[in-house]
């Protein structure tokens, strides 16, 4: 399943890094395409991946979940 997540607090190369490192820890998540422009993330995962893990590891580094969409 793809999911497509609205970050806010991201500002440059190294935040990116952060939620990239952050997601791709999670089980079940198979890709993670993070795009500083769009502030946003868009991950490849299975549907055990519940949108509260997410919006928890991209909180633990420092960021703010606007919006969750399955793609």
């Amino acid at each position: 399943m793809k999911k497509k997540i609205l970050i806010e607090g991201m500002s440059c190369g190294h935040c990116v890094n952060h939620v990239k490192e952050a997601l791709s820890e999670l089980n079940g998540v198979t890709s993670v395409d993070v795009n500083l422009a769009s502030k946003s993330a868009v991950i490849e995962a299975s549907e055990d991946v519940k949108d509260e893990e997410i919006k928890f590891a991209i909180d633990d580094v420092g960021y703010d979940v606007v919006r969750i969409e399955v793609l």
